[in-house]
């Protein structure tokens, strides 16, 4: 049986591109926009998309609320786009859940291993891999 070649990550410019483009879920669904990238520290290779997901919060006495942004990361292995939209192998409830980040702060090791926990990349694959051997505390991934 022969392996098959994983598909190289886009480059950083080619992720910058993705800016601004909607990010639909494994089914299709509307996940939210495409607001940033966050590349690794050391390389300079984009790792995550910063995804501007819009929340309902509800309103008193049980009206309609008004929309509140709340920025997450998805992994950029996990997604592909095309020149009008982009998709993520990540169904939206799982989106949804993953802790806020703030696009222009850094992440810690610390930040990341627990983001790639959520998305359930296990620690000898991927992103949550390339973090693992890091000093605990040092910054891995920035701002794009």
């Amino acid at each position: 049986m022969t392996e098959t070649p994983a598909t190289p990550l886009p480059s950083l410019a080619e992720a910058r591109g993705w800016i601004g483009l909607g990010l639909d879920d494994v089914g299709g669904d509307p996940a939210g926009r495409i607001d940033g990238v966050y590349a690794d520290a050391e390389s300079a290779d984009p790792a995550w998309l910063v995804v501007a997901i819009g929340e309902r919060k509800r309103g008193r006495l049980g009206f309609r609320g008004r929309e509140e942004t709340k920025n997450v990361l998805v992994p950029l292995r996990e997604c592909a786009a095309m020149p009008t939209r982009a998709w993520t192998a990540q169904p939206i409830h799982v989106i949804r859940a993953a802790p806020s980040v703030d696009p222009g702060r850094p992440l810690l090791r610390e930040h990341e291993v627990a983001i790639a926990e959520h998305y359930g990349i296990g620690a000898d694959v991927g992103r949550h891999a390339e973090v693992s051997g890091r000093p605990q505390g040092a910054v891995t991934a920035q701002p794009a």
